[in-house]
């Protein structure tokens, strides 16, 4: 096994992240506007769509990617990830007749973009 895998296997997906102060969040956000002055400032994530891809079956985080939209427009795609870190794609269900059936699992978009800090 190599040390990535190791690592990899090793890492608490469901505990990545921390609270921040004000404070730092404005500095880095400031810092990041004025090294990336024509790029967009925030995106605004919905509570439906977050619990809905949490609610996935092992389901522990959500990875958020860069990218650009249909209209050639910066946005942000939004995937479930599961306890070892894999992008949520698929899994396995039990349908109505009571057999196991693939479901596609959940990507997201259509954030909304905001200009402005605390906007």
């Amino acid at each position: 096994m190599n040390q990535e895998s190791l690592v990899k296997e090793q890492t608490d997906y469901q505990a990545i992240g921390e609270q921040i102060s004000h404070e730092l969040a404005s500095k880095m956000v400031k810092d990041h506007a004025d090294k990336y002055s024509d790029e967009s400032k925030a995106y605004t994530v919905g509570k439906t769509i977050i619990e809905a891809l949490l609610a996935q079956p092992g389901c522990v985080g959500i990875r958020f990617f860069d990218a650009i939209n249909e209209s050639g427009v910066k946005t942000l795609v939004y995937v479930g990830i599961d306890r070892k870190g894999n992008n949520i794609l698929e899994y396995t269900t039990v349908n109505d007749h009571g057999k196991l059936a693939v479901t596609e699992g959940m990507s997201a978009d259509r954030s909304q973009t905001n200009l402005n800090w605390f906007a």
